[in-house]
């Protein structure tokens, strides 16, 4: 009887740290009221085959005179300048090898993007362009050190006028914002990155059940709309009551599925229907 005992005390201690590790912040939370009643287009309003993909200036103007909030990618040149791209190479976007982080901005804004005439934006030049029109989504890319892409990001972050969130798949980016600007709302992002055969699976393991979160305190949790059942992400919004975002919704049937378990949405490839 005594073993049952200890096995139901280890239990209780487990299931507590567990909780302790998942915990988004809830003391002094900002105010997320600014995000609601927007769709965020993912990457811009855009479209892969057209004169707008994603990532790109006619994009984002294109979700701006729409309406949509915006949910984009920053990481650093070579020179160390924010610019607006979402893979780490640019062998899929501009059909040229290497890292983003290889170049520098004179070298990048060279390419086009896709089958456009389009360029890699400067994150400063998007930021001219929404002029806190509709709100944002900025998701942090953290490819080396996150103190070099938050620190020369927020720079000009700091400086918009606009509703914006920050977000990350990497707790570091978190971390970063946690420890400088406390003020700004932050996001943890995450899928199901526990899948057999990947690389870093203990990595992959905290990150998909975001057990990095007494860390990183973050305000939402930006989740695939696919695994919204994960018991991190439950209990982080239903719980705690973090913010829930939904990424990447591709279909209005989507949408009208990841209603009951999210707040906010983020989409392409669709116009959605009704107001959010």
């Amino acid at each position: 009887m005594w073993i049952l005992g200890i096995v139901a005390g280890l239990l209780i201690i487990l299931t507590i740290i567990y909780l302790l590790a998942i915990m988004p912040r809830v003391f002094k939370r900002p105010d997320v009221t600014p995000l609601y009643g927007s769709y965020y287009a993912h990457r811009g309003l855009h479209d892969n085959e057209s004169e707008a993909p994603e990532n790109s200036m006619a994009a984002f103007k294109k979700a701006v005179d729409a309406g949509y909030g915006i949910e984009l990618d920053v990481q650093l040149t070579k020179d160390r300048i924010p610019v607006v791209f979402h893979d780490e190479t640019l062998k899929r976007v501009c059909g040229v090898d290497g890292k983003v982080r290889d170049f520098t901005y004179d070298e990048l804004k060279k390419f086009t993007l896709l089958n456009s005439n389009e360029h890699i934006p400067l994150f400063k030049d998007f930021l001219e362009l929404v002029d806190g029109k509709v709100p944002l989504i900025i998701e942090i890319k953290i490819h080396e050190k996150a103190s070099a892409v938050c620190s020369a990001a927020d720079k000009l972050i700091k400086e918009y006028k606009g509703v914006y969130c920050v977000e990350s798949f990497d707790p570091r980016a978190l971390i970063w914002y946690k420890k400088n600007r406390p003020e700004v709302i932050r996001g943890q992002l995450s899928s199901n990155f526990n899948k057999p055969g990947k690389p870093e699976p203990v990595t992959n393991f905290i990150v998909h059940y975001m057990l990095a979160n007494f860390l990183a305190k973050p305000d939402f949790i930006a989740y695939d709309h696919f695994h919204k059942k994960n018991i991190s992400r439950r209990l982080c919004c239903n719980l705690f009551g973090a913010l829930s975002v939904a990424w990447t919704i591709k279909s209005q049937a989507q949408l009208d599925n990841a209603r009951d378990s999210f707040k906010l949405f983020i989409f392409e490839g669709f116009i959605p229907k009704e107001e959010p």
